[in-house]
């Protein structure tokens, strides 16, 4: 090995530990280490959970307002056929017009934006900041026909992109998979 190539090799051994050095010491006095999005939050803004959930941790309740007898029971039973929780289902006191109507709080704000998808982004959302629970009502309406296929559920989440925060409200901090 010539002199100059020990010289080049020594040169960028040297370079190769200041950035490793220096990376280090970023890393450690980082000022933005440990800040979560909530705590900027102003007071009164709820959290929202913009998570996009698998449907098995989806939590949604069925309602029927058409005329149409047993509605909800068939579509919280296709839901239930598509891994969703249904939790309870019925009859709504008020009329829908169009296909459906996602009435739901902060903490499924994901949720509702993918069960959005299963009526190919035409359900109607209901944000309802002063809810607490983490549960969706499906309100059908006269317009519905039947639950979008997998494959359609798929194209109308692309076109849907990332849930958007509601009005007044902040991004609840993103939880760490195991592993990660």
């Amino acid at each position: 090995m010539t002199f100059a190539r020990v010289r080049a090799l020594i040169v960028v051994g040297v370079l190769v530990v200041l950035a490793v050095g220096f990376v280090g010491y970023a890393l450690a006095k980082d000022s933005q280490r440990g800040a979560t999005v909530a705590r900027s939050c102003p007071t009164g803004w709820a959290i929202a959970d913009l998570q996009l959930r698998p449907p098995e941790e989806v939590k949604i309740n069925v309602f029927n307002a058409t005329d149409k007898p047993n509605l909800a029971n068939a579509v919280a039973s296709d839901f239930g056929n598509r891994k969703f929780k249904v939790q309870k289902k019925g009859n709504d006191k008020k009329a829908v017009e169009g296909v459906a109507v996602l009435r739901y709080g902060p903490k499924s704000v994901g949720s509702a934006h993918l069960l959005k998808a299963y009526f190919l982004n035409e359900a109607e959302a209901e944000y309802n900041p002063a809810r607490t629970d983490d549960v969706v009502d499906v309100v059908i309406g006269d317009s519905f026909k039947q639950l979008a296929t997998t494959t359609e559920v798929n194209q109308a989440l692309v076109e849907l992109a990332s849930p958007e925060l509601p009005p007044e409200s902040c991004e609840a901090p993103k939880v760490k998979a195991a592993g990660s």
